[in-house]
């Protein structure tokens, strides 16, 4: 009987595995919702991807989830955000009132699909009190799993001072902050591109370097506040308690990694990071997979950051569900073993969300 027993136990135990590879029970960091007030605003707007969201429900949304394996995705504004011309000051009050509207739909479809949505709040930045408002009642009444941000605010990016009173806010608190790249007003148009090839990932980098460096001149110095004091730590080092998440394995912050982190040497590379050191920033830093799964990029972010630092993101709902599928296929030949697969698809994430371990 106890050999029938112990026979019981490994099968059931082979079968809970088989079924656990079969069904990955991904988390998506990088996946977009709009309520629909704010997609009537975007239609009026025609600011790139509107029309995107047009077609968007938690229905879809779900669909294409499951054809991925993906358990639960968390809830966040893509860009341009909820202002929608290059001056915030006279969408200010719509601004405020978008937020609100965008973060109690997301709250609601939390609770409609139990499981299935996590939240990352909207902030109606660069409205400094606003803002701490919104996180309060983000946090304290909607229970949200974090914000999500843009990476530039105008011609502001997140490291600049004028943002400290709500990071310190959200490092007292513990907060992740999911980032999303978005063109500043100083960069629609660059060479005639479209800001999505080439921009978006640059103002990912350009935000990423204004939280790791030390240097108040390095984005926006000079006048006008914009910069830090010499002799202060790195935004970064200010806000440790902080989780960072950045989309699109960080833009193009591998390509100019030299410039941006420092020496990245084989050697350097093989040792541990100096304490609050660009390098160290930047490997406790999480990176999403969005539109980034393939081996030359996957390979030299695990070379940079680790393995450990990076999340499944799919950018639902550009591309319907094709994309998300593809992203998880595609992970599969970018040269990780099934442990850092694993960690990729969910455990990673789990770490720095950890109410969605079981």
């Amino acid at each position: 009987m106890a050999a029938i027993g112990s026979l019981e136990l490994l099968s059931r135990g082979k079968l809970w595995s088989q079924d656990r590879a079969a069904n990955p029970r991904r988390l998506d960091l990088h996946h977009h919702f709009v309520s629909d007030r704010v997609k009537k605003r975007l239609a009026e707007s025609k600011r790139q991807g509107w029309d995107t969201f047009q077609s968007y429900s938690p229905a879809k949304a779900i669909e294409a989830m499951d054809k991925a394996g993906v358990a639960t995705a968390f809830l966040s504004c893509s860009t341009p955000g909820i202002w929608f011309g290059d001056d915030f000051a006279p969408e200010r009050d719509q601004a405020i009132a978008l937020a609100r509207d965008m973060n109690d739909y997301a709250a609601k479809l939390v609770a409609d699909y139990k499981g299935r949505f996590g939240h990352f709040a909207v902030l109606p930045l660069p409205d400094v009190d606003a803002s701490l408002r919104e996180i309060e009642y983000a946090f304290d009444t909607l229970h949200a799993d974090g914000v999500g941000l843009l990476t530039s605010y105008g011609n502001r990016w997140l490291g600049e001072k004028m943002f400290e009173p709500v990071f310190d806010e959200l490092n007292r608190r513990n907060a992740v902050v999911y980032t999303h790249p978005t063109d500043a007003p100083c960069c629609h148009s660059l060479a005639g591109a479209n800001p999505a090839t080439l921009e978006w990932l640059t103002d990912t980098a350009r935000s990423i370097m204004s939280m790791i460096s030390e240097n108040p001149s390095v984005v926006g110095g000079g006048g006008g506040g914009r910069g830090r004091g010499a002799g202060q730590p790195s935004p970064a080092t200010r806000y440790a308690n902080i989780k960072f998440i950045w989309s699109h394995a960080g833009g193009s912050l591998v390509g100019v990694a030299s410039r941006v982190v420092g020496n990245i040497s084989a050697e350097n590379l093989a040792r541990p990071a100096e304490p609050n050191s660009r390098l160290y920033h930047i490997r406790r830093f999480y990176y999403d997979t969005a539109g980034s799964a393939n081996p030359i990029l996957m390979q030299a972010l695990a070379k940079l950051a680790g393995a450990s630092q990076i999340v499944f993101g799919s950018d639902f709902p550009f591309g319907g569900a094709a994309p998300i599928v593809s992203i998880a296929q595609g992970l599969q030949t970018c040269g990780f073993n099934a442990q850092e697969l694993r960690g990729i698809d969910r455990e990673n994430a789990v770490r720095i969300l950890p109410k969605y371990k079981a």
